[in-house]
Order: C-alpha cells, then structure tokens, then sequence
C-alpha cells in the first residue's frame, strides 16, 4: 500500500467525516477527537479552511482536535491583536505556543560577544516579551543565541552567552515563563554560535534555571545529529518544548526520513505533556494540502 493510501485509510479509521456546510469552520471534514500529543499548527497552515482570517482559522484548527496553537511572529503583531487572539485562543480552550522573543543576528555576534549593548539590547526584549506573554496566555518564547564571535575562543562565547541567559532568566522567573533554546543546523544556518543538543543541555545546565530550557527541533536535529530518540533520553531533563518538521524538505510527517510514529510514542510514553510545534510547510498546496496534513498526523499521532 502506498504511503498516501495508507493515510486515506488512517484518516477514515479515526472518524474523518466530509461535510457539505459552506461555513469557513467546517467546510471538508471535522472530527472532535483530541490529538494524543499536544501538536501546535501556526497560522497559514489551514488558511484555505479558515477563509483568510485568523480567527477562522482557530475555530478550524480546534475543530480539528487541535489544541495550541504557535506563531514566531506574535511579537510583531499590534498589542490589540495579540490581546484579541489571546482572548478568542481562550474562548476555544487553545494553548499558546512560542513565540520568538528577540532579534536574532544571522550574519554578525550578539550574546556571543559579550558587548553590553547588545546584551541590554536582549535583555530589553525579553522584558517587551513579558508583556507578549501576558496578552496571549503564553509560557514559551524562542531564544537564538545569534551568530559566532569568529574574534573570540569558543570557551569566551560560552560564557558571554550563558551570563545574558541568566540574566534574562532572572527577568522571567518571577513570572512562570520559560525561554527555549533552539539550536539549528548547520546547512541551512551556518556560522550560529547553537548548533546541537548536547550544547543547548551543557548551557541550561549551567544557567541553572527553570526559566531556560531546551528547544528541540526534530528536523534541525535529525540534520546535525540524527539518533533522535537516544538524544532526546540524554537531555530529558532540559527539554521544554518540541518542533516539528520532516526531513527532508521540513513538511509534515510522513514525507521524509523520520519515524514520527516511534518518535511520538516515545515522547508520549516519556509523559510529554508539553506542546510540540508544526514548524513547517505543508507538501502539497490548497485546502486537500491542508486535509494531508491533518491525516498525516492522524496517523503518526495513532501509535
């Protein structure tokens, strides 16, 4: 059986029912069984479904059994937008996942360096990330450290970046909210000073806080180190949040090389109660693209 007949077949088995309502909600299929594992899609990703507005969009992505929802780009957004997602996210009983909580430099250091006005530069937006927060009901909020200090030794970056993760965790503590370090990979982002998560999980260790954690991006990881499940056991303890993205091209599940039904039992069994967020594209365009999505995850989420 091929892959995509199989996922038509999960997709029935698990109570997919097409529907003939013109409502933007409720236009193809719905089914009101909650996902095992708390998967976060982001806005865009069912927008032929929710008629090109946000707010049809979360009724859709509830509707679906969906229940987060995560949005790199919240902190961009107006304050009264950000308040009026959070409301209606609220309404529907939706979580909220991360958001990205300051500038990150690409091309030239900034944590790594150690200069204090780019730590003041942070540092100031983790506390504009406070008040983000607070509007959408959030707990997590990416942090990429930004690019190498080529000038500096290694051991020197270190410790320039985990003193401005301190300090940040200390404007965040008092608040229950939670920093995530994403390292990324490599190839599609060469020269960042986070690369793995064995160095993510050394400087969590020594900021020592539960205001900074790990986030662990399957794709990144599946590119730098692969051996997923093991190293996900190894950094247990400082893991806070997961993406998600199939390798390759960072689609949904079921498109690439990863065993998201073994991953996903794993981090289930493990008692995740966490969210995992859909950070990637969908492999096929329109409203049945949006439809392969959500059977794709039906089916790995069934293991």
């Amino acid at each position: 059986m091929k892959r995509r007949q199989f996922l038509g077949a999960t997709a029935a088995a698990g109570g997919l029912v097409t529907l003939g309502g013109p409502t933007a909600a409720a236009t193809s299929f719905q089914t009101r069984q909650p996902f095992r594992l708390d998967y976060a899609p982001h806005f865009g990703m069912f927008r032929e479904h929710g008629g090109g507005d946000w707010r049809g969009e979360l009724r859709f992505i509830a509707e679906q059994g969906f229940r987060s929802l995560e949005d790199n780009d919240m902190k961009k957004r107006p304050a009264k937008e950000q308040e009026e997602i959070g409301g209606e996210m609220s309404r529907l009983g939706l979580r909220m996942g991360v958001f990205v909580a300051h500038t990150i430099y690409w091309q030239e250091p900034n944590l790594a360096s150690g200069r204090e006005d780019r730590r003041a530069e942070f540092l100031a937006e983790i506390r504009e990330s406070v008040e983000v927060a607070r509007r959408v009901n959030a707990k997590w909020m990416t942090v990429v450290p930004g690019h190498v200090d080529l000038r500096l030794h290694h051991d020197y970056q270190t410790a320039n970046v985990i003193e401005s993760l301190k300090r940040a965790a200390a404007i965040l503590e008092p608040h229950g909210l939670v920093m995530v370090l994403e390292p990324l990979n490599p190839r599609n982002h060469p020269g960042l000073f986070l690369k793995g998560i064995p160095q993510a999980w050394q400087i969590c260790r020594a900021v020592d806080s539960p205001a900074c954690k790990i986030l662990d991006d399957l794709y990144h990881q599946q590119i730098t180190e692969g051996n997923l499940i093991p190293n996900i056991d190894a950094a247990w303890d400082e893991i806070g949040y997961f993406q998600i993205g199939d390798n390759p091209g960072r689609k949904e599940p079921t498109t690439g090389e990863i065993n998201f039904t073994n991953v996903f039992r794993h981090i289930r069994e493990k008692g995740y109660t966490g969210i995992l967020g859909m950070e990637h594209g969908n492999s096929q365009p329109g409203r049945d693209g949006e439809l392969a999505v959500i059977r794709a995850y039906r089916a790995v989420d069934s293991g």
